[in-house]
C-alpha cells in the first residue's frame, strides 16, 4: 500500500506516531476518448480563451469568483498563512457512540498503523476502544484542508474516516415531493409490508454483493479481446403488478420460503357482480312481438331480399 500521510494521533498527553494508506477503491472500468479516425487518445490542452493559446501549469493560479468575471487571487503563501500548526496530528476532540452519526456523514476511509515507536500506545489506544465501545471525534489536516473526522476500529486496525460537517449535509426540507410524516396507511398493507421485511431479513455478508455489470463488461472486453461475437443478454420477464397490495402479495409469495413463520394472506373480498340476463328463444320471440308494426315489416323485407339474393346466385 502507498502511504498518503504521515503524522500522529494525540488524545489527551497520549501521542501516537501514524501512517495513512487509503482504505477503498474504485473499481469501475474506466475507458479512454480516442479519436474515431486513427485510435488515438484525445488529449485535453489547458487554453486561455482570451490569449487564444495553450497555457503551461506554471502560468495557472488560483482564483476565487465572488462575482461573475471577478477573482479573488489566492496563492500558496496565503493558504500557508493559515494552514493549522496541527496539520500533522489527528487530534481527537471527543468519544462518541458509533449509532450515534447517521452514515450519511461519512464520506472517506483510510486505514492507519503505527510508525516505528508507536506500536505499543496504538495497541493501548486499540484495545480502550475495544473495550468501551467508542469511537474518537477528531480534526485532521490533510491536503490544506481541515476535515471532520472519526477514529473508529476496523477488525483489528484503527481506522480514520472523514466525515462532512453539518452545513455540507444539505436539508430534508430541500427535497422536494416528500409525503407527510402523518399520511394514512391501510393497516393490512403496512401489515404485509413488514412482514415482507421480515423476510427479506438476513445477517449483512458483504461478499453476498458483487457489481454484476461491472463482471458482464469485463466479460464483454475479453470476448472482444478474443475476437468473438457479444451475445445479448435476455430481459428479465417483468410481472405485471396491477397494485400495491397486489404488489406486496406477490412479493411475500415469492420470499415466503425465507421466512421461519409461514405468512397467511387474508384473501379480499371481490365485490359481487350483478348476474348476467341470459336471452332465450321465447324471450326474443316476446321481444319481436312488442316491436312496433314497422320493425317487423322491415325484417320480413331484409329475410325476402336476402332469400332472392341467394337463388339468383345459384342460378347463375
Amino acid at each position: 500500500m502507498h502511504t498518503v500521510w504521515k503524522g500522529s494521533i494525540s488524545f489527551g498527553l497520549v501521542n501516537i506516531p501514524v501512517r495513512m494508506f487509503t482504505a477503498t477503491e474504485e473499481r469501475d472500468i474506466r475507458f479512454r476518448q480516442l479519436h474515431k479516425e486513427c485510435h488515438t487518445p484525445i488529449k485535453y490542452t489547458k487554453m486561455c480563451p482570451h490569449c487564444q493559446r495553450e497555457v503551461d501549469t506554471s502560468e495557472i493560479v488560483r482564483g476565487f469568483e465572488y462575482e461573475k468575471g471577478h477573482f479573488v487571487m489566492v496563492d500558496d503563501d496565503d493558504l500557508e498563512a493559515i494552514t493549522p500548526e496541527t496539520r500533522r496530528a489527528i487530534e481527537i476532540i471527543d468519544f462518541v457512540d458509533l449509532s450515534e452519526i447517521d452514515p450519511v456523514y461519512f464520506h472517506k476511509s483510510y486505514f492507519l498503523s503505527p510508525q516505528d515507536t508507536g506500536e505499543k500506545a496504538y495497541a493501548l489506544l486499540r484495545s480502550a476502544m475495544e473495550q468501551t465501545g467508542k469511537i474518537g471525534v477528531a480534526q485532521v489536516t490533510m491536503r490544506n484542508r481541515q476535515s471532520l473526522a472519526v477514529i473508529r476500529l476496523y477488525e483489528h486496525c484503527i481506522m480514520l474516516e472523514t466525515i462532512f460537517y453539518p452545513d455540507e449535509v444539505r436539508p430534508v426540507s430541500q427535497v422536494p415531493a416528500l409525503p407527510e410524516a402523518t399520511i394514512a396507511l391501510a393497516e393490512n398493507e403496512l401489515k404485509m409490508a413488514t412482514e415482507l421485511i421480515s423476510n427479506m431479513t438476513i445477517s449483512f455478508d458483504p461478499a453476498k454483493y458483487t457489481d454484476e455489470y461491472r463482471s458482464d463488461l469485463q466479460k464483454l472486453i475479453e470476448k472482444k479481446l478474443e475476437g468473438q461475437e457479444i451475445a445479448t443478454a435476455p430481459t428479465v420477464a417483468r410481472t405485471n403488478v396491477i397494485d400495491l397490495m397486489q404488489a406486496l402479495k406477490e412479493s411475500l409469495e415469492s420470499t415466503a420460503g425465507q421466512a421461519a413463520v409461514p405468512i397467511k394472506i387474508e384473501p379480499e373480498p371481490t365485490p359481487s357482480k350483478p348476474a348476467r340476463k341470459r336471452t332465450t328463444a321465447a324471450s326474443a320471440s316476446e321481444k319481436e312481438k312488442k316491436q312496433p308494426a314497422s320493425s317487423q315489416k322491415n325484417t320480413a323485407t331484409t329475410s325476402t331480399t336476402k332469400t332472392l339474393r341467394k337463388k339468383k346466385t345459384t342460378t347463375v
